[in-house]
């Protein structure tokens, strides 16, 4: 049996010691253009959880078993305008929440003191704002060639289940797709982060993180979250796949109406299109990611 390596995979310092795209490198035209061949039908389907806004004055508490953490986005409503009034609103997103489908920036997580690609912490973020590897490169929008790989279907993983290369070898031979370089991988567990936070999580391992290292895909979108399988282990995509690859990763993502009309229309191929807000400096942006087919 071959020899499996034993340091994790990084991309510091293949695009440049200031790169802030990271995978995002590996979307060319042809990519674009594999994603844009896909679309036969024009159908398009929300990879996003909806949202409903908290008030954050006089609305009272959280919803009872949303999670103890702040709502995902709250909301201070207002008249305006005069003397010809108008609705407006001050929305407060919590951007990394449970249950609100996002984009990660590449410094979310920094590693022993550092964030992709090797910048120092200290020389990444300063005067509360984000000046390297933040979520600027995703104002642009992000659109590729997108797959779909299902490592449960009809149902879910088991709870705190290894993701491995082989289960995404396997859902890959089910779906009869290749995955290319530039492709965004979009995966199913068939779990709902934020409702089934009292069983263990499944979890990506080291071995999977590799897999898509290998097969340099440019953006994961996934259903199952990414607490670590043993006391004191490193989360891997977020260690490992965002900081050291430069993976952007969509995290919390919906894709059961993605498995229905994949599985409806016999086929696991799209045009990934996700257009994030043009917000430049933070840490991460809700995001509502689209499969066309």
């Amino acid at each position: 049996m071959k020899d499996q390596p034993t340091d994790p995979p990084s991309n510091w310092g293949r695009w440049g010691e200031r790169d802030e795209r990271g995978t995002l490198n590996f979307i060319t035209d042809r990519s674009r253009a594999r994603g844009a061949a896909s679309v036969r039908i024009g159908r398009a389907v929300s990879l996003a959880h909806p949202v409903a806004a908290v008030p954050l004055a006089g609305g009272g508490p959280v919803p009872h078993g949303l999670t103890p953490m702040p709502a995902p986005v709250q909301q201070l409503l207002y008249f305006t305008g005069s003397p010809a009034r108008a609705l407006s609103d001050v929305l407060v997103v919590n951007t990394h929440h449970v249950a609100l489908t996002h984009v990660d920036a590449l410094a979310h997580f920094p590693v022993d003191g550092r964030v992709y690609p090797g910048v120092a912490v200290d020389n990444a973020a300063g005067r509360g704002t984000l000046q390297h590897a933040s979520t600027t490169p995703f104002a642009a929008g992000i659109t590729t060639a997108g797959l779909f790989l299902d490592l449960a279907p009809g149902g879910r993983l088991t709870p705190g289940h290894e993701v491995t290369a082989a289960d995404l070898d396997a859902a890959a031979q089910r779906a009869g797709v290749h995955v290319q370089s530039g492709d965004a991988l979009v995966v199913r567990g068939g779990w709902v982060v934020h409702r089934d936070l009292a069983e263990p999580l499944p979890a990506m391992t080291l071995d999977a993180v590799r897999w898509m290292a290998e097969r340099e895909i440019s953006v994961l979108a996934s259903d199952i979250g990414d607490l670590p399988p043993g006391a004191g282990a490193p989360p891997v995509l977020h260690g490992i796949g965002l900081a050291r690859l430069g993976l952007p990763l969509v995290d919390n993502a919906d894709v059961s109406a993605l498995a229905d009309v994949c599985g409806e229309l016999g086929r696991h191929d799209f045009l990934f299109a996700l257009g994030a807000m043009p917000v430049h400096g933070a840490s991460g942006v809700p995001v509502n990611p689209h499969a066309i087919f």
